[in-house]
């Protein structure tokens, strides 16, 4: 049996300025059919190679599979669906499969949408994929799929949507071993150091429960890798792979203070930092829990640290479940820059109360904090978060193409839309030219300067390819223009209920079952002032 995975081809001008980006779930899935007994798997990463529908439908067209899966997050549904469409019409009789976040909580759209789709993997993938699988190769597909747990279909006979039950989540995630081979690795840079990139994980899911966020509600439960396994896997992919950059995607690695610290020692105890740097994403209570540990971390290989400080005011930081002061903030940018790890500060803006003031106010605690680099995100409702329902009256766009960090999907009472973006460039604007003329170039002579003047020459060459924030596509060429930018909303898209009453994460039964006084330690990544129980600290050496 051919199993032919494929990322769909969707750009928008946000993180891939960096680079490109390894597709990490096609290696855990195909890792995971190559030890089910399945190995003749192949991938196709139409994002990296920029393929067009022509030249997708030519592999299609030479390798015959008889499966083709699909993953999507919600701003690449529907090139997703798009892809399916082209492999059923091609292959009729191959099954085509779909997964990732959207499609779990938006299935019943996704399917009246896409009915080309013969079923959808709702959850984390590895087990449901090896079972539906195993039902095609053993000819009881699609008679018995009513018996595989977690997936979505339309059943032939009625016409009717169908959810199975949710499948149990991966308690052993140490179990699972990627298939790193499967990826065309000469194509994953990273811009900045000139080096291959990777996007390893060392758990899966959240304890807390950001209300902006959907990855806790998706994974459903928490569950952390072996330290020594993660670094094994690292070690593989540099000295397999030339791997010298990696980011961990978690969203948060250092809630578990002690398996962080385990970690970091296992890359020092193994040489690895002299050969592969690091960053993560993490929150502004974990930096100011770890001061005495910044250096170590830095010894350690970890260069570079985003800092989810992501909103203006306090009254946008209680928005996001955040109680993180600013005072706070400004700390935290200190002792890492002291440490010479390279702070990224992450704003988010383009809420409905959004202002010329407040987008001002972003870039003066910008200037003040001190960050080596700043990032301004618009707001992005995912529809299945728990903040989308607060204010779903305000959510006039459900093109969900546009659902990608850059393009303003709330328009804010005080501008509209084109003011919006133009304000956020000219934060981009004055923040990176006094960094340019003041502050990269005499950043002494190590790692830290030249890593800056790397991130700088991303930034320049994205901008002058007009890649970055989409702006070549929205025709947004300074102030004079502002007037005139088209984010090229389809007007036509609709929004289906979500459906999640079979998906209740752990997360949130707990954060339903909290008394109100405990409500206050219920807070998000970036903020809040909860922490883990930490049942003991591995001394650092």
């Amino acid at each position: 049996m051919r199993i032919l995975l494929i990322h769909p081809n969707y750009h928008s001008g946000g993180a891939e300025i960096a680079g490109n980006w390894p597709p990490a779930w096609a290696a855990y899935l195909a890792g995971s059919l190559k030890a089910a007994g399945f190995s003749d798997v192949l991938f196709i990463d139409a994002m990296t190679n920029d393929l067009s529908d022509e030249a997708i439908a030519e592999i299609l067209a030479r390798e015959s599979p008889d499966v083709v899966g699909v993953t999507a997050i919600t701003p690449s549904i529907y090139k997703a669906e798009r892809l399916l469409q082209l492999a059923k019409r091609q292959h009729p009789q191959a099954v085509t499969l779909l997964g990732g976040v959207h499609a779990t909580f938006m299935y019943q759209q996704v399917l009246t949408e896409a009915p080309w789709i013969d079923a959808i993997v709702r959850g984390e993938g590895e087990d449901i994929l090896i079972d539906v699988i195993r039902a095609i190769d053993e000819g009881r597909w699609p008679k018995d799929r009513r018996d595989i747990k977690g997936i979505a279909y339309i059943d032939t006979g009625s016409a009717r949507i169908v959810a199975t039950e949710a499948a149990p989540t991966i308690k052993d995630v140490d179990s699972i071993t990627p298939d790193w081979g499967i990826l065309e690795w000469e194509k994953y840079n990273y811009i900045p150091l000139n080096r291959r990139v990777a996007i390893p994980n060392m758990a899966r899911g959240c304890p807390f429960t950001c209300s902006f966020c959907s990855q806790w509600k998706f994974w459903r439960d928490y569950r952390i890798r072996d330290p020594k396994k993660v670094v094994d896997e690292i070690q593989t992919l540099f000295e397999r792979y030339d791997v010298r950059f990696f980011i961990l995607a978690d969203e948060e690695p250092t809630i578990n203070r002690k398996k962080f610290i385990q970690f970091c020692q296992e890359l020092i105890d193994r040489g690895l930092p002299d050969k592969v740097q690091w960053g993560i994403n993490t929150r502004v209570t974990d930096i100011l829990r770890d001061e005495e540990l910044l250096l170590f971390y830095r010894k350690a290989g970890l260069i570079h640290v985003s800092l989810g400080t992501e909103a203006a005011a306090q009254l946008q930081l209680d928005r996001f479940n955040k109680e993180t002061k600013v005072a706070d903030n400004k700390r935290a940018i200190q002792l890492l820059r002291e440490a010479g790890i390279v702070v990224e500060a992450q704003f988010i803006v383009g809420l409905e109360n959004e202002t010329a003031e407040t987008l001002e106010e972003t870039y003066q605690m910008a200037v003040d904090w001190k960050p080596d680099l700043a990032n301004w995100s618009m707001y992005t409702p995912w529809p299945f978060s728990n903040l989308f329902q607060e204010i779903r009256k305000k959510v006039e766009i459900f093109d969900f193409e546009k659902y990608n960090f850059v393009t303003p999907i709330i328009r804010p009472e005080a501008m509209d839309r084109g003011e919006l973006l133009d304000r956020v460039m000219s934060n981009y604007r004055r923040f990176y030219i006094k960094k340019a003329l003041f502050s990269y170039p005499w950043s002494g002579t190590g790692q830290r300067r030249r890593y800056l003047l790397g991130c700088l020459w991303a930034f320049l060459k994205a901008g002058f390819e007009r890649k970055f924030y989409n702006l070549g596509k929205v025709g947004y060429w300074g102030p004079q223009t502002k007037k005139s930018v088209d984010f090229h909303f389809d007007g036509g898209r609709t929004m289906d209920a979500v459906n999640m009453t079979d998906w209740e994460a752990n997360a949130d039964r707990s954060r339903k079952s909290s008394t109100a006084s405990q409500a206050m330690a219920i807070k998000a990544c970036g903020g809040g002032t909860e922490q883990m129980v930490d049942d003991g600290v591995d001394a650092v050496r």
